[in-house]
């Protein structure tokens, strides 16, 4: 019998994730950087999202804490309209997609999540929001690829879509050697009109 044991703590953040249909959109966008830059540690399209809080890890009775508020806040919430724009890349390392449209009520959305993070005495580095969706990362010996990937995507502009739903994600719930995978753990719908 091979049944894993739940880990008692659990990798956290909350997030936002774009639609199928906008993922793909610029997964078609990114063809030729995929062949070009083989050697960069491409995330999986499933496992692309807009980070809003990393609460990094934390017990399994904490996360179901958070649930409930974090659905009354997404309930109060009105969907946000969102794009992804361009590109850039941190420290020639990290290659990322931009974000457009509502930047004031995405900042505002994730200081007020952040805040009822810290309200539940949830200790987390609050660093300040930079919307971006990762697409990739360099190995160490070898960062060329993600400037030159970065160059390639400046120009992109997706679609506008809305964001939908408020995301509780945890990630790699096997924590064996491997890339990073990312699971829902709840989410809930944007239902505000304001």
């Amino acid at each position: 019998m091979n049944e894993q044991i739940p880990a008692e703590t659990i990798r956290v953040f909350i997030a936002l994730a774009p639609p199928d249909d906008a993922k793909e959109e610029l997964a078609q966008a990114l063809r030729s950087a995929y062949d070009a830059h083989p050697r960069l540690r491409w995330n999986r399209i499933e496992d692309w999202h807009i980070t809003l809080a990393f609460l990094g890890e934390l017990p399994r009775s904490t996360v179901a804490l958070l649930q409930p508020p974090l659905a009354e806040l997404a309930a109060g919430r009105r969907p946000l309209r969102l794009a992804l724009r361009g590109s850039g890349h941190f420290d020639e390392r990290v290659l990322w997609s931009g974000i457009g449209g509502d930047l004031e009520g995405l900042q505002s959305l994730a200081g007020e999540v952040r805040t009822l993070v810290k309200d539940h005495g949830v200790a987390f580095v609050d660093r300040p929001l930079n919307p971006h969706l990762t697409l990739a990362r360099a190995r160490r010996d070898d960062t060329s690829g993600v400037v030159r990937a970065a160059a390639g995507l400046s120009a992109f502009t997706g679609r506008t879509w809305q964001a939908e739903r408020l995301h509780l994600v945890g990630s790699n719930y096997g924590r064996g050697p491997g890339p990073i995978h990312y699971r829902d753990i709840d989410s809930w719908p944007f239902c505000g009109t304001g």
